[in-house]
């Protein structure tokens, strides 16, 4: 039943349906960092409408489906602002991020509180500004011990990306599909994606691991 020549033929369009999937795995994962580091830092601001503002788009992100918001991006936003039609990829991206950025915000917020009271209180006695504060001291302090949590959460969205075929984008999963449609096999295809997920995957859990141990090592010396 399997066939290698028609692997060979077919590998390339994977591969090339690949690199849309890690670049939309990799936009997607940096918006979801910086946006849930904005939505850790403001959960914690003296003003309650702001806090309050937080926590509601958080639990409502997290209460909704993913497919459903991309869908909602994609789809219903257009029709309600003209101008707010995005590409397939960009809609991606930003339903990806903005998705996992209320994970990733609870990720930060466990880092950040796990930083000493002292080290606040340091900071106020060596008159840091906030600013100044939060980029030299709690930061990165806070981080290391979360690198393994956010290496997990890159993995979960390179993962999800299957879901954007919804929205038309042409990656890996829909690369496959279409592929099988054409030629009726569905074996060679579905199982080369099965082990590029996998093997990506696994790349990218020992990028992090090592890149925890070289933190851990820093900051143990």
């Amino acid at each position: 039943m399997w066939k290698w020549d028609y692997v060979w033929d077919l590998l390339p369009e994977l591969l090339g349906a690949l690199r849309v999937t890690l670049y939309a795995t990799l936009c997607g994962f940096l918006v979801a960092a910086a946006v849930g580091l904005l939505l850790a830092v403001g959960s914690r601001s003296r003003f309650a409408v702001l806090r309050y503002t937080i926590r509601g788009f958080v639990e409502f992100v997290r209460s909704t489906p993913l497919l459903v918001q991309v869908f909602s991006l994609f789809y219903i936003l257009p029709m309600l602002f003209p101008s707010a039609s995005l590409s397939a990829f960009t809609t991606g991206v930003i339903g990806l991020g903005l998705h996992y950025s209320t994970y990733l915000s609870e990720v930060y917020r466990s880092g950040i509180d796990g930083v000493p009271r002292g080290q606040w209180e340091a900071a106020s006695a060596l008159n840091f500004t906030k600013t100044q504060t939060w980029i030299k001291i709690i930061l990165p302090q806070a981080f290391r011990p979360i690198v393994p949590v956010m290496g997990n959460y890159l993995i979960v969205i390179f993962k999800e990306t299957p879901i954007l075929m919804a929205i038309t984008l042409v990656e890996l999963l829909l690369t496959a599909k279409n592929a099988a449609s054409d030629s009726y096999r569905v074996f060679e295809p579905y199982t080369v994606v099965g082990v590029l997920f996998l093997i990506i995957s696994l790349i990218m859990t020992v990028l992090f691991r090592f890149l925890e141990k070289k933190l851990n090592g820093k900051y143990a010396g």
